[in-house]
């Protein structure tokens, strides 16, 4: 079974691609909603319930888990992977969304500038502007934080006047610096892919962060086929949060366009 896990509703985007992908396995979404968001908090409370949901999503029969959150993937993956997972979860996998978008916007990018909008954790951990360095280091990465916009997604005002208003904002000075890639550098944002990329016009890509890591990921499974094994039944699908049910149920079904029927749990 693959886990998926964010902060949010964000990571739906990841999750959605990568079934369509990969159809014939078990899938559980974890969304973390009742502590969200994750991007103003600290370091340490990061890892702890990133660690949390790790725990229980491999306690609950996940061979791999896709930490769908870039907050969660930038401020926890690298000490998950190096230091926690050899102690508590040996063998166990656990990957993360930037290095995938960083590899593609070297693939994309023509002159060499990219614009990441992230939360702010995430812009003041310098993650990606570190993994665009290691792939190439003309890369010139302009970051702007916007804190306001997962509490409005969450909120499901992604089409509201005051999303409108708050994201123009965040991107006008963005737009002056002509990036020719944009990275939506927290999968919340993948609700407002549209409209950001209308903002931009045809001049400058704006990533689908839930394509590219799931044609990502699902590369490096096809590499690695013993990680995770397809269903050997009917395909599981679960839906987890830590808040309300009817809440999280109202938002997947508008994003996924089928009926969901959440679970709420305890992360501890």
């Amino acid at each position: 079974m693959i886990g998926i896990f964010d902060s949010g509703y964000g990571g739906l985007t990841i999750f959605k691609e990568i079934e369509k992908k990969l159809p014939q396995h078990d899938f559980v979404y974890l969304g973390d909603n009742a502590r969200t968001p994750y991007g103003e908090r600290s370091q340490s409370i990061i890892y702890k319930y990133t660690t949390q949901a790790v725990d229980y999503l491999f306690s609950h029969d996940c061979d791999l888990i896709i930490l769908a959150c870039n907050t969660a993937s930038a401020l926890a993956l690298r000490k998950i992977q190096q230091e926690y997972l050899p102690k508590h979860h040996k063998g166990k996998n656990v990957l993360g969304v930037i290095r995938p978008l960083a590899e593609e916007v070297g693939e994309l990018s023509k002159n060499s500038k990219v614009a990441v909008l992230g939360t702010t954790s995430t812009v003041e951990s310098g993650t990606y502007v570190e993994e665009f360095e290691n792939i190439d280091r003309n890369i010139k990465v302009i970051q702007q934080a916007c804190p306001l916009l997962v509490p409005l997604i969450e909120q499901s005002k992604e089409n509201s006047p005051e999303t409108s208003i708050v994201l123009m904002e965040y991107m006008r000075p963005i737009k002056k610096e002509e990036p020719d890639v944009v990275v939506l550098g927290c999968t919340h944002y993948g609700f407002l892919q549209n409209a950001i990329q209308n903002f931009f016009g045809d001049n400058t890509k704006v990533l689908d962060s839930g394509k590219v890591v799931a044609k990502k990921w699902i590369e490096y499974l096809e590499n690695h086929p013993n990680i995770v094994s397809p269903a050997t039944g009917e395909p599981i699908r679960k839906f987890l949060t830590t808040n309300s049910t009817e809440k999280f149920d109202i938002a997947a079904e508008k994003f996924l366009g089928r009926k969901i029927k959440s679970k709420t749990i305890k992360l501890t």
